[in-house]
């Protein structure tokens, strides 16, 4: 007869519960699965100060790199006080171009600089908490943040969360060396850092802790979320001394749900995976074919002069996309759908051709803008079969399974949505199936993710 591979008692929980009396069961505090030990990162009063710490820092960081994009933004385009496409749209084309290049030579400048002194520690989040110590240097991650949001501000096709997101995990390392915790428990300190970055600088404390412990900590057992939803609550509240609280994604229907879209979920999700496992490929390979040494000293600039030329037809393409994804979501007709379908194509291009030239950048906002405007596409052709649907409605589904599947986090992703609109939820049944299909064809085709493919590459010694 076979042993039991493990034993209850291996999944008592440490330290034990205050209270020593047992209830009649016998069976110990905490045999459910997702309640055991804390490990190897156990979660001290020292830990918990440290969440209260990095939580606080991580929401004033957000603050200041939101401060630094909007002023950014404000000098290259003018007034943003009704939103940065319409700031851009008001811009000459020439002035646009013009912005771009002397941003790709500042932001060039500043990484060559930054990446010759490599001596003062690692900024890239997910290898260090991953594989490494999860030790980070402020310094460098400072640096680099500042260039991502002046970038950004000045039309980049990258995303804005790269700079909290570093910047929480940054600090979440210096206080974790200052406290004197162990290597687990500064790991998942500066996951929770990091995932809280994200969640307070778009609101979505929620999407944030899962982005900790499904994606950056890779456990959803009590030990690590509890910690995420700590950290990433208290940075989101504390975030709302300057950044509004709303959704991201404001006046958006609460579409009612239909039939059409359960079935439209089925059919899309596979091809959505399909086309996200393309989509990372790409941004892999334009990640370890990176511009690097001297050649920073002018690639940015090209290449976001590139990026200006082609957003003279297309000036939603500046910037992190959130606005493609705004239009999507609350497009209830067809007429605009021949731009999304040419969004849903250059978005993911200009993206990996920022990235390629060298520069630092998120990738959440342009990767969900991507799968607004692909869904709004995929949406307009299943409206030909199964007409009545809003096109917006399509939209959301899309964009949820791309990111889903694109950042091999459908949990993550479902939030996210749902954060992000506050009206999504009517629609949580097909964004549930389109997102797992979509998650589960990435996963089988290749199983890489925006993040795993853009990873440091390893000697074969180091495997």
């Amino acid at each position: 007869m076979d042993e039991p591979e493990s034993s209850p008692m291996d999944r008592l929980r440490q330290p034990a519960p205050l209270i020593r009396r047992r209830i009649p069961s016998a069976r110990g505090a905490t045999e459910q699965p997702n309640a055991v030990g804390d490990g190897d990162a156990p979660l001290t009063v020292r830990f918990w100060l440290m969440v209260l710490a990095t939580g606080v820092a991580t929401g004033l960081l957000g603050v200041a790199m939101m401060v630094l994009l909007k002023g950014v933004a404000t000098l290259a385009f003018g007034d943003q006080s009704s939103g940065f496409l319409s700031s851009v749209q008001h811009a000459s084309s020439v002035r646009r171009i013009v912005v771009l290049v002397v941003a790709g030579l500042v932001g060039g400048a500043g990484w060559y600089l930054l990446r010759r002194f490599k001596h003062w520690g690692s900024t890239d989040v997910d290898d260090e908490i991953w594989t490494g110590s999860a030790t980070l240097s402020f310094r460098r991650s400072l640096g680099t943040s500042v260039l991502s949001e002046v970038v950004v501000g000045a039309g980049a096709s990258l995303g804005r969360e790269a700079a909290p997101k570093l910047l929480g995990a940054a600090a979440a390392s210096l206080f974790s060396r200052w406290a004197g915790l162990s290597v687990g428990q500064r790991r998942l300190l500066v996951a929770c850092g990091a995932g809280a970055g994200m969640g307070a600088v778009y609101n979505v404390p929620l999407g944030g802790a899962l982005i900790t412990a499904e994606l950056l900590y890779g456990s959803l057992a009590l030990p690590a979320i509890l910690p995420a939803l700590a950290t990433s609550g208290i940075a989101t509240v504390v975030a709302w001394v300057y950044l509004p609280i709303r959704p991201t994604y404001d006046a958006v229907p609460a579409y009612p749900v239909n039939m059409s879209h359960v079935f439209f979920a089925i059919v899309a999700g596979p091809v959505i995976g399909v086309i996200s496992a393309g989509y990372v490929r790409m941004i892999g390979w334009v990640s370890h074919h990176q511009l690097k040494g001297r050649r920073l000293l002018i690639g940015p600039a090209i290449a976001f002069g590139v990026l200006g030329v082609v957003a003279i037809a297309y000036p939603q393409l500046l910037g992190n996309g959130q606005d493609i994804a705004q239009d999507a979501f609350v497009t209830t007709t067809g007429w605009t759908i021949l731009a999304f379908a040419a969004l849903a194509v250059l978005k993911p291009v200009m993206t990996a051709l920022c990235l390629g030239s060298g520069a630092t950048g998120g990738l959440f906002t342009p990767t969900l803008a991507s799968g607004a405007a692909l869904g709004a596409v995929l949406g307009a052709g299943w409206s030909l079969l199964v007409p009545g649907q809003p096109i917006g409605s399509y939209a959301l589904i899309g964009a949820t399974a791309m990111i889903g599947a694109a950042m091999q986090t459908p949990l993550a992703a479902l939030a996210l949505v749902v954060e992000l609109t506050h009206t999504a939820d009517t629609l949580i049944v097909p964004m549930v199936i389109a997102t797992m299909l979509a998650t589960l064809v990435t996963r089988y085709l290749d199983g890489y993710s925006i993040y795993s493919s853009r990873l440091p590459a390893q000697s074969p010694l180091s495997h």
